[in-house]
């Protein structure tokens, strides 16, 4: 899994980045990506990136501010033009429906893919064999959302040598004991799972986040998770205004990464009063003075996702 940045200002784009958007790119897991957000000119950024819309499975919209999804109607029109056929599914806070069905509609869009839209109001969200999604209510001036994504566990590497003393090779029994069953060898022996495959590795856990202030929900959805993407709209020396506004301030995003006891905090959402670089780093040295693995996050950089290992 890598992180890609499409879009990392707050309010309105600038010269120097655009508004917000977020790939999660799962090409080895599942062949596709996943999009968080999608600000104005979001389609534009992934003309710039490695990201194929052929290759988008899900969107998360965090809340219904123009400037997290703008992009879509857009964005949607135009993946079936780059070869996107698979449905496509988009969640998102109540009302989200209505946008996109108006915007399409109006502008007499036809989509050939299966759109669907799914409203919620936080909780479970999807799960199957490999991922599972989960959402919880930030504190915004509107209704906004952070996303935990959880990768399930993959069985540990099955021990070569060992299979070949039973006179097991590649094959539908490999897949058996992969998924954790036993098997019978050619010899008439019973082999257990448990006996050749090594330690599991450990599922990581990425958590995106829309605006909002400090809060609970906050350290929930981040709770031990490999990686935390946290607006960090002003520097700390302006909490009174984030604290009005209803946003954050880098040193809030590091104490929250700090109490959940997540590994890697990413800033985004900045404002684009910080146009320099000097500013940027200030802000970067701030939020590491209290969680040393924080990162301003770059536009067009793929940051990958390490695992934990046992």
């Amino acid at each position: 899994m890598e992180l890609y940045f499409l879009g990392t200002n707050a309010g309105v784009p600038s010269l120097e980045r655009n508004v917000t958007s977020v790939a999660l790119r799962m090409l080895e897991e599942r062949r596709t990506f996943w999009l968080f957000d999608c600000g104005e000119g979001t389609q534009h950024q992934i003309l710039r990136s490695p990201l194929k819309l052929s290759k988008l499975e899900k969107i998360f919209i965090t809340h219904l501010h123009g400037d997290h999804l703008f992009g879509l109607p857009g964005l949607i029109s135009s993946r079936a033009y780059q070869g996107g056929e698979d449905p496509l599914t988009i969640y998102g806070p109540v009302g989200l429906k209505q946008y996109i069905r108006t915007c399409l509609e109006l502008s007499e869009s036809h989509i050939s893919y299966i759109l669907d839209i799914v409203e919620h109001e936080g909780g479970l969200l999807f799960e199957d064999e490999s991922f599972r999604v989960e959402a919880s209510q930030l504190e915004h001036r509107v209704t906004s959302y952070g996303y935990r994504v959880t990768e399930k566990d993959l069985p540990g590497k099955l021990d070569t040598a060992v299979l070949e003393s039973y006179g097991i090779r590649p094959g539908p029994l490999y897949g058996k004991l992969k998924r954790g069953q036993s098997v019978v060898a050619p010899d008439g022996r019973i082999l257990h799972a448990s006996a050749v495959q090594g330690k599991p590795k450990k599922g990581r856990i990425v958590t995106i986040l829309g605006d909002t202030r400090p809060c609970e929900s906050v350290l929930t959805l981040a709770r031990n998770a490999d990686v935390l993407v946290h607006e960090s709209t002003f520097l700390h020396e302006l909490k009174d205004t984030a604290h009005t506004y209803y946003h954050s301030t880098s040193r809030q995003a590091a104490e929250a990464a700090q109490q959940a006891g997540a590994k890697q905090l990413y800033l985004t959402h900045l404002s684009s009063r910080y146009k320099y670089e000097e500013q940027l780093i200030e802000m970067e040295q701030e939020a590491r003075a209290l969680f040393p693995n924080s990162i301003i996050a770059r536009e067009h950089v793929l940051y990958d996702v390490e695992r934990t290992v046992y």
